[in-house]
């Protein structure tokens, strides 16, 4: 269950102190109304109580989603240690935490945004943050799609931004930021196909332009994947108070499905040897079955039967988005090609 840093959770909780509750949660209602309705962040938020009520409804599972992500690249690049971070499409700070959390190495961060509102909001739940780059960055007040040159980094995200930017920029943005990326760039969307499209998209801009595709991909080959079925992940996450009231929500956890893409410079890279899990492995008591992207760029059924038992009891702990190495943790499993050669019959 993920969980927002204890400094942020008290800082957002600081700032609900005396606020009409009622109020910031219709707030909240306008704009998720809003954004599923297209809208960019620029018309929605137009206020510090708006950003606020973002900050409380939204925020924890963008972070939570970014967190898991940058989580993905400390276990393809264990030695990577960021001192500079750029958070493109900052809003109120949300990826620049989850950055200074996984790698606190980070001492330079620029947050660039187009909604002073976001900004201001972001230096004030950072206040009281340990992290010095997060207490002091350079922001910048800018339209992603302008054309001055963005700052090089060492790690360079884009969270949940692509969607705001007409389609026809996408790709323009994209090639801005990998001129900024200096390490690794990572790029996150929500999981949905529309989402996984526009990952896609990046992907093969990013390969255009030489990059190596470290993360979820394990090969550099294009997706196998046929439609509908799409890439995604999922990651839980639990609600405060605060949050559970916003989205007018019952349960005390959500879950937060997004696409993603880390893309490294080739002196970073190292080939995968281990495919990714698609889906939620099934587990019977025969095998577990894994839905498995393959370092040979094909997908298939990974199945790791029960008599193989320290291998079954590895494959037991896997989840959706792990690795699974085929001869390491399943010594024997076997693998064999998706019935039709259609994916979507798995799902």
């Amino acid at each position: 269950m993920a969980e927002l840093p204890a400094a942020l959770g008290a800082a957002i909780d600081a700032l609900m102190e005396g606020r009409q509750r009622g109020d910031l949660h219709a707030r909240a209602g306008r704009i998720s109304h809003a954004y599923r309705a297209g809208a960019t962040s620029t018309g929605v938020v137009r206020e510090a109580g708006d950003a606020l009520a973002y900050a409380v409804s939204r925020l924890p599972a963008t972070y939570a989603a970014v967190r898991h992500v940058l989580d993905r690249l400390v276990e393809r690049c264990p030695d990577f240690a960021p001192a500079s971070g750029l958070d493109v499409g900052a809003g109120p700070g949300t990826a620049s935490w989850a950055m200074a959390e996984a790698f606190p190495t980070l001492s330079a961060l620029t947050q660039v945004d187009c909604n002073r509102a976001f900004l201001d909001l972001a230096r004030t739940l950072a206040a009281d943050a340990v992290s010095t780059a997060l207490r002091q960055p350079v922001q910048r007040l800018a339209d992603l799609v302008g054309k001055a040159p963005l700052p090089q980094s060492d790690l360079v995200v884009l969270g949940y931004a692509l969607a705001e930017l007409a389609q026809p920029s996408q790709g323009e943005v994209v090639e801005r930021l990998w001129a900024a990326t200096a390490g690794a760039l990572v790029i996150v969307e929500p999981g949905t196909p529309a989402g996984y499209q526009r990952i896609l998209a990046a992907r093969d801009v990013l390969i255009g332009l030489q990059a190596k595709i470290l993360a979820p991909c394990p090969h550099q080959a294009p997706c196998p994947l046929v439609a509908p079925d799409w890439c995604h992940f999922a990651v839980r996450l639990s609600r405060s108070r605060d949050h559970m009231a916003a989205k007018a929500a019952t349960l005390g956890y959500e879950d937060e499905k997004f696409s993603y893409l880390v893309a490294v410079r080739p002196a970073l890279f190292k080939e995968a040897n281990a495919g990714r899990i698609l889906d939620r492995p099934e587990t019977s008591k025969i095998a577990v079955a894994a839905k498995l992207c393959g370092t040979d760029g094909t997908v298939a059924v990974a199945l790791v039967p029960r008599r193989q038992k320290p291998a079954y009891a590895a494959a037991r702990r896997l989840r959706w988005g792990d690795e699974l190495r085929l001869g390491r943790n399943a010594a024997e499993a076997d693998a064999s090609p998706e019935p039709d050669a259609s994916p979507d019959c798995l799902d």
